[in-house]
């Protein structure tokens, strides 16, 4: 295996948590002393500003290394946790989608683009979509790491999900496997999560990691601030549960 993981945090259902998993785990494998490069894949640039950065200030972006071929070095931006690194992006990596389409060898970018990267970890930050961007995440990363709500149709598009990380594991990138499943936003007063934490448990066994994120408005507000929740609240529920959540994500990469 390559020598450093690279985990793409994908869900192609938006508002599962899953930039808010990406920005979070990132700053809690920092403090752990790891030097983490958290690559937002996402258009709509949320982990760039989650992370304390304007993203329509900056020039080198994740479509510039795509699409123009800036090296990574020269779009790699640093936050404000120590040894905490972005490849910042904003609303012009929408355009990567149609552009990559004429390219040969289109789902390679952005592997060939991260060869370069020395950090303990990459953490990539997928669109909430299936298409060439996320594919271009899958064929680079070694791990999955999907977060899934606990609400009502949360098993809803997974069996899709899955599919394409089946077909990325025949097609571009056999080394491909999901790290696991963790559930986010889980209010513990209702039935229904309940409900939707057991199906999920059924359907991926051991895959789901023990942590489960909670609902915290701590959390939820964070990323307005641009902070992520180590530095907005770090005694609030929802940090403790990043903190668990990272250290059992540090064990299971390193048992592969």
């Amino acid at each position: 295996m390559q020598q450093h993981p690279i985990i793409a945090v994908l869900n192609q259902k938006g508002g599962v948590g899953k930039t808010t998993t990406a920005i979070n785990l990132g700053a809690y494998l920092a403090k752990l002393g790891k030097t983490v490069l958290v690559v937002d894949a996402d258009p709509q640039g949320n982990a760039t500003s989650g992370l304390g950065l304007n993203k329509n200030s900056i020039n080198n972006t994740t479509y510039d290394i795509l699409i123009h071929g800036v090296r990574l070095s020269e779009a790699i931006q640093k936050t404000k946790i120590v040894d905490l690194f972005i490849v910042p992006s904003n609303a012009n990596l929408a355009a990567s989608e149609i552009e990559l389409g004429n390219i040969p060898q289109r789902e390679y970018k952005l592997r060939d683009a991260l060869r370069p990267a020395s950090h303990d970890y990459v953490i990539l930050d997928c669109p909430p979509a299936l298409g060439l961007l996320t594919v271009n995440a899958l064929t680079a990363a070694n791990f999955v790491l999907i977060p899934v709500q606990a609400e009502y149709y949360a098993l809803e598009g997974l069996s899709q999900l899955l599919d394409v990380i089946q077909r990325v594991k025949q097609g571009p990138n056999p080394n491909l496997e999901i790290l696991g499943v963790v559930v986010t936003m889980f209010d513990k007063r209702t039935t229904l999560a309940e409900q939707v934490l057991s199906e999920i448990n059924e359907h991926f066994g051991d895959k789901v990691f023990k942590t489960i994120i909670p609902r915290n408005v701590r959390l939820a507000e964070a990323p307005s601030f641009g902070k992520t929740i180590l530095e907005h609240d770090k005694w609030s529920k929802g940090a403790r549960a990043y903190k668990q959540l990272t250290k059992e994500v540090d064990k299971r990469v390193s048992t592969k």
